[in-house]
């Protein structure tokens, strides 16, 4: 058995849940924040048997796309300074992060 751990935007969160759902997977979400542009996340934990990690793994990429926007220089973090005249400049948001643990043992009470 295997824990995913799928760390996704909050714009992608409500749709995913749906989806793995639909599909028999139980889900929790947790409420998260990312550190590089301290936007809100969420985090899956999706307890499942081997054989069906993949199937997995296939929603959370098809549901969760990464998408481009536009950031002034000044709100980037480690920027120093202000600029009167920055650029905005284009950056990759969304997509997940999926981390894969092996369970030991599991419980449901």
């Amino acid at each position: 058995m295997k824990l995913l751990l799928a760390i996704v935007s909050d714009e992608d969160s409500g749709i995913l849940a749906d989806n793995l759902n639909r599909k028999g997977f139980s889900t929790t979400k947790l409420c998260s924040s990312g550190g590089f542009l301290r936007s809100g996340n969420t985090t899956f934990l999706v307890a499942t048997d081997d054989d069906k990690v993949d199937e997995a793994i296939s929603i959370i990429g098809n549901t969760c796309k990464t998408r481009r926007m536009m950031m002034t220089p000044e709100k980037l973090p480690g920027s120093f300074g202000s600029f009167n005249m920055a650029m905005p400049v284009e950056i990759n948001i969304g997509g997940a992060t999926i981390f894969i643990l092996n369970i030991e043992k599991f419980y449901k009470l």
